[in-house]
């Protein structure tokens, strides 16, 4: 069976932003796109406005399904759009959905002046126990947000692609985030920048010959990142590779290197345990932080 992008989508502006970004990535990648819509056993919508009967509900998902099928396809000619009335859970069926798609596609709330986002509690239950790549995707967020400027300064979508970031755990590199990282770079012809944050020395210019212990493991984790990278640069030879080894928190490094990306690719750990799934610190704060699409590529 063929993947797709799936992309779950409800009435937010955020998921309809979700919706357009999944259209273009599917396009990217030469795949049909299935949009999602989760009917609850009791909807929300329902139980909130007595008024409202289920069947009226049903016809307006089912209207919302169709109507963004229409206008994606008008935007996108060429495009395969199939569209899917599923009922349960939310998490628990987009969860499945996320099994049988390339990718899965969801919106992430914005939070306006504060300088945050708000990754909702599907989102985030989704992005905690799915196991293929999920894509968070906030409101507003419109294909020329993700190139970079036209030779007139205009934001442009015939303009290049941003770089595409990548958050690097160099003690345990993995393959599947590498790959997806690399690959999303070469289908946007866009720089990819490895990004990877070392902690600061506990006596960093405190006593003499802090500077030189500095120096010395500035380019030892160089050289440590340039080693992880080097038989992917061999294995996509035509997609520019930018080293970023900062000294500094990991989450606040990622966040400062990404602020001009036009995808973010991030890991998540699969762990089994009676805790129960989580994405860890630092995805964390990226989820909350960047204002690109994040990728959370799931991985063993």
């Amino acid at each position: 069976m063929s993947r797709t992008v799936t992309v779950g989508l409800d009435d937010s502006p955020e998921s309809r932003a979700a919706a357009e970004w999944a259209a273009r990535e599917a396009l990217l990648r030469g795949l049909p796109l299935k949009i999602v819509h989760v009917e609850e056993p009791t909807p929300k919508y329902v139980a909130r406005t007595p008024l409202l009967e289920l069947a009226g509900y049903q016809h307006w998902a089912q209207q919302l399904s169709h109507e963004s099928a229409v206008g994606i396809r008008l935007r996108h000619p060429g495009i395969e759009v199939t569209t899917e009335q599923l009922t349960g859970t939310v998490a628990d069926v987009l969860c499945e959905a996320a099994g049988l798609a390339e990718l899965l596609v969801l919106g992430s709330r914005g939070l306006g002046g504060l300088g945050g986002f708000m990754v909702g509690s599907v989102s985030l239950g989704v992005v905690a126990r799915a196991e293929r790549p999920v894509v968070l995707v906030r409101a507003q967020e419109q294909a020329a947000d993700e190139h970079r400027m036209d030779p007139a300064g205009v934001p442009s979508a015939a303009a290049p692609f941003r770089p595409v970031v990548l958050g690097l755990d160099i003690d345990h590199p993995d393959d599947t985030v590498l790959e997806f990282a690399f690959d999303s770079a070469a289908r946007r012809k866009a720089a990819l920048r490895a990004v990877h944050a070392w902690p600061e020395p506990p006596t960093y210019y405190r006593l003499p010959g802090d500077a030189e212990l500095y120096e010395t493991l500035e380019r030892g984790q160089a050289t440590l990142l340039s080693k992880v990278l080097h038989p992917w640069r061999q294995k996509f030879p035509d997609v520019e590779v930018i080293n970023a080894s900062r000294c500094g928190s990991a989450a606040a490094v990622l966040v400062n290197a990404s602020r001009d990306a036009s995808l973010v690719v991030v890991g998540r750990r699969i762990r089994a345990g009676f805790l129960g799934a989580h994405i860890g610190h630092v995805t964390h704060s990226v989820l909350h932080h960047i204002s690109a699409p994040v990728a959370v590529v799931a991985h063993g």
